[in-house]
């Protein structure tokens, strides 16, 4: 088999499995490129890994791909892949699960947002390289509340988290009910109330057809002056330009974003000049503990489509 990984970023893939041990021609893709680029890259290919939501894998490239048979993506979902188009062609697409502490990494992320963001930490590191002294006065956590959108397990790690700093924490999901939100230790509130009275909102659902802009613009218009919105999980959940137009009118504290619908976000992007934001690459699921079960579960699920017995298959 030839066998391309794409999205290698980082340029770790070819370290982090025995890739060796697949006997097959293996490529590395370090760069990111477009359908219509990756559909003369990928000519003559019979399997792809692909890191989650990063290519986008359209039923126009598969089209121009006709030797493949394997798709391998990192995780256990991904929403850049036409699952339809790839059953109608007969492509497998199995999934290459990360570490159970990868997860983590992403809660991890959203609090240290949630810190840079309540105690300036860039805009006075930056301040003190100038020469500047004492700006301003940022405020404490505790007493403050916290408003949790998803509570699922990061959303659970995150409610954790805000009741360490003694924060007061209520969540709001689509379909959370008094008993699980009890149960995690934390207050269920109406939407309307999370957005209007919590100082802190993070979120954390995945995004399907019922999620998609669920934080729409009257959710955004109900916030304080004062709060500020974490997103590590999809740009989809968030409508972009209402969220935007908040920020630059400072009709909200800030924002802190991990993901946007742009990947990589091109360098002359709006949301690298909006003020009050910290911005980070998508950062959430690259930690070391997820890459290092990405690679050795891609080159696993390889092994054993070879054998006549694929593993993990998505889709089906």
């Amino acid at each position: 088999m030839r066998i391309a990984v794409l999205d290698d970023y980082l340029k770790v893939a070819k370290g982090l499995a025995d890739w060796d041990s697949l006997q097959d021609e293996v490529v590395f893709f370090h760069e990111f490129m477009e359908t219509e680029k990756l559909a003369q890259a990928l000519k003559g290919f019979d399997a792809i890994v692909i890191m989650r939501e990063r290519s986008r894998i359209p039923a126009s490239l598969l089209d121009a791909l006709p030797d493949l048979k394997l798709i391998v993506t990192t995780g256990l979902r991904n929403n850049a892949i036409d699952m339809k188009a790839c059953k109608d062609r007969g492509v497998l697409v199995c999934g290459a699960p990360g570490s159970d502490n990868g997860g983590k990494g992403t809660a991890e992320l959203a609090w240290a947002m949630l810190m840079a963001l309540a105690k300036r930490i860039p805009q006075e590191t930056e301040n003190m390289r100038n020469g500047l002294w004492q700006t301003v006065m940022t405020p404490t956590l505790a007493g403050k509340r916290l408003g949790v959108v998803g509570l699922g397990k990061l959303g659970q790690m995150i409610a954790r988290y805000g009741k360490a700093f003694d924060m007061d924490v209520v969540a709001w999901s689509p379909n959370l009910t008094d008993e699980r939100a009890a149960k995690a230790g934390v207050t269920r509130v109406e939407k309307e109330e999370l957005f209007s009275t919590s100082d802190f909102i993070s979120l954390h659902l995945i995004l399907g057809s019922t999620t998609q802009g669920i934080v729409d613009a009257d959710s955004i218009a109900r916030m304080k002056q004062t709060a500020y919105l974490i997103n590590t999980s999809r740009s989809g959940l968030v409508d972009q330009n209402a969220l935007r137009t908040a920020l630059e009118q400072g009709k909200i504290a800030g924002a802190g974003i991990d993901v946007f619908d742009v990947e990589p976000l091109p360098a002359d992007d709006p949301w690298r000049k909006v003020p009050n934001t910290v911005l980070t690459p998508h950062l959430g699921y690259s930690n070391t503990d997820n890459f290092d079960a990405y690679f050795p579960n891609a080159v696993e699920a390889i092994k054993a489509f070879k054998s006549g017995n694929p593993i993990r298959v998505l889709g089906q």
